[in-house]
């Protein structure tokens, strides 16, 4: 600081924020960070707390809006947010809600809500903090309560969320009651990110899913992010659960017909379950109090010891298995596809992002729950349908044995761990697995120009010579004779499938690098659906990344600019005067390594998709949809999706 020597440390070095000031200095620490998904986490606070409405019984309806001017509006029929004075601090409720971290309903022990999953009592205040006005209505008791909020800037500071207008109320219907909340994220905090329709989309499908009850709709007034006009969404299950699963798998072959369901209930502990046997991987989908939990916990635990007591018991009881045939809980899960909603008070989640449940007090109840509910399900199924699936598990030991004893899978695993890959992999120099990546290249002429530009001292090449295996069709042992998928598992060094370990990994970026085409789109899914059937931790802690190669070079006036969609060439043509050089590449081996290194490798300018499993639920479809059997469904998907270099997915541009 300015007139003070670093030496010291007296009550001046003291900065005391104010108000939601504390969200706008440090906002990574309250939505994670200020990327497109930290401006989803503010709409998210909003919705969630409609949600809980819903998950408590006060309201079947949210509308979500994202109009022309990229502010959005947020609207259910709840019972609104309270508006009396709150006894202590003599303001209406409503403005506490907004303006002060952790107020609200949902912890301290009050009764207005059961379940929860805003338990922190900060979202409806960061989501003003963060934007640059926010209005709330409220519609209770007969009459319309509104108040306004803002973010200005004085004197040179921006003062975050703010009341801009005290409580006004006026007469309303009767019959109407809820909450509506209007606000314009900050471009000052966001930058250029805009919501996403599909990323919305995807999560209100979910919470569909989850509440049967619940009738939920978006709408996207944005022309411009839309050529055939306004988007429109809206979702209502009536079957829950069972239509979740039916959802999940509708591009396999299931094992019967109707999905099995459940619930249970102890106290305040409620869990839902819906499941259902098919041709392809396991499938485990959680959530608790709606919030997906794509890390598991101990609920998943406690699910799985249910299933496998339960299905044991009932083998054991009517003559389905023999004596010697011991199944675990691996052999009756294999091909299941599980959607769990767990309900209860109190929830605690290990890290930011609530991705595990912690809760050990829940591993008894709810172990009893499940093995109660598939023990009364077994007994209500026809005996085709329980030969079905003991036959299935029977398969499933079978298979488990097979490999367990295999002298050439075991043989293959300790031949990938001592392949010193000479001439295939070209390593980096430099010893710090922190900083080192490495390039997963398609081809040989592109892995030369990557060898030749790259710097060695950190980034390794390896080039493919053909593609991959498609695992998704293909057993382990299968998997382990296709060469590159061998050379891939040795230069990576984590070893494989159950032998995976994290610590092992050589390289702290993993990055594919194939052209943008769709050749490069097919390797680019081929190995994904490996790293996630087999090598999950590479994704779930974040290694992997799709480099992003330009499509175009383009000169004008001495100067060379690359592009990457061709969107970005209309905008940049448009701006060009004078002569123009355009050069459309087809692929990555059309670059020499001067143009790689400026374009693809240099971690200053280059364009990194980092990928992410946000949701179990859509990776596992995905991947059933792309690599399946079902030509129909990746067609279609193909046709509707395929974007090989969208510029507005990238995570991080350098780095």
């Amino acid at each position: 600081m300015a007139g003070v020597k670093s030496s010291e440390y007296t009550s001046k070095s003291i900065d005391v924020l104010e108000g939601l000031e504390a969200v706008r200095v440090r906002p990574g620490m309250y939505i994670g960070d200020t990327s497109a998904k930290g401006l989803h986490h503010i709409l998210w606070e909003i919705v969630d707390n409609s949600i809980d409405e819903v998950a408590n019984g006060h309201g079947n309806k949210i509308d979500i809006v994202i109009h022309s001017d990229d502010s959005v509006s947020v609207t259910d029929n709840g019972r609104g947010i309270p508006v009396d004075i709150h006894e202590k601090l003599k303001v209406p409720a409503v403005e506490l809600v907004f303006t002060k971290l952790h107020s609200g309903a949902k912890f301290g022990g009050d009764e207005s809500y059961n379940y929860s999953g805003g338990l922190h009592g900060v979202g409806s205040a960061v989501t003003n903090a963060l934007s640059r006005w926010l209005d709330v209505t409220v519609y209770r008791g007969g009459h319309s309560h509104t108040m306004k909020f803002h973010s200005p800037e004085v004197a040179g500071k921006v003062r975050s969320g703010i009341k801009k207008s005290n409580l006004t109320v006026i007469d309303c219907a009767k019959n109407k009651r809820g909450t509506k909340v209007d606000f314009m994220p900050d471009d000052r905090v966001f930058g250029r990110n805009r919501l996403s329709f599909d990323t919305i989309n995807k999560r209100i499908r979910e919470l569909a899913f989850l509440n049967n009850t619940l009738t939920i709709s978006l709408t996207d007034e944005r022309m411009d992010m839309d050529l055939f006009g306004v988007k429109t969404a809206s979702y209502n299950f009536k079957g829950g659960l069972v239509d979740f699963v039916l959802y999940q798998n509708d591009s396999k072959k299931s094992v019967y017909e109707e999905p099995i369901y459940f619930e249970g209930k102890i106290d305040k502990l409620a869990v839902k379950i819906a499941m259902q046997h098919t041709d392809s991987s396991e499938s485990i989908s959680s959530f608790v109090n709606n919030i997906p939990t794509s890390e598991g916990g101990v609920h998943e635990m406690s699910m799985k010891l249910g299933i496998s007591r339960a299905m044991n018991d009932f083998a054991k009881a009517n003559g389905l298995l023999k004596e010697k045939d011991v199944l675990t809980g691996d052999d009756f899960r294999d091909g299941l596809t599980v959607v769990m909603l767990l309900n209860m008070i109190d929830p605690e989640f290990e890290g930011q992002t609530k991705a595990k449940l912690s809760n050990a007090w829940i591993k008894k109840p709810v172990e009893e729950m499940v093995y109660n509910g598939m023990s009364d399900s077994l007994k209500k199924l026809s005996k085709p349908v329980l030969v079905s699936i003991y036959n299935k598990a029977l398969l499933a030991k079978k298979e488990r044995e097979r490999l367990q004893d295999s002298k050439d899978v075991n043989k293959q695993l300790r031949e990938i761990s001592n392949n010193k890959l000479i001439g295939k992999l070209s390593p980096c120099i430099g010893k710090n697995a922190s900083r080192n990546e490495i390039f997963i290249v398609e081809g040989d002429s592109a892995g030369g120009s990557a060898k030749s530009g790259r710097d060695r001292n950190f980034q390794a090449i390896l080039p493919l010579k053909g593609k991959p295996l498609n695992v998704e069709k293909a057993k382990l042992d299968r998997a382990l004779d296709n060469e590159e998928i061998r050379t891939i598992i040795s230069a990576l060094g984590t070893g494989v499938h159950k032998k995976f370990n994290i610590d092992s990994l050589k390289y702290n970026k993993v990055i594919i690098l194939a052209d943008a085409d769709q050749d490069g789109a097919h390797i680019r899914a081929i190995l994904l659906t490996f790293f996630y059937r087999y090598m999950r931790e590479l994704i779930t802690e974040g290694h992997v990344y799709i480099g992003m190669p330009p499509l175009y070079k383009v000169e004008n006036k001495g100067k060379i600019h690359y592009v990457y969609d061709d969107i970005k060439l209309e905008e940049l043509l448009e701006d060009m005067s004078g002569k123009k050089t355009l050069q459309r590449y087809k692929g990555l081996g059309e670059m020499n390594p001067e143009q790689l290194w400026e374009t693809t490798l240099n971690p200053e300018n280059r364009a990194l998709v980092k990928v992410v499993v946000g949701d179990n639920v859509d990776a596992d479809k995905l991947i059933t949809t792309l690599m399946g059997d079902n030509a129909n469904a990746r067609k279609e998907y193909i046709n509707t999706y395929a974007n090989f270099n969208k510029t507005d997915n990238f995570d991080e541009i350098g780095g």
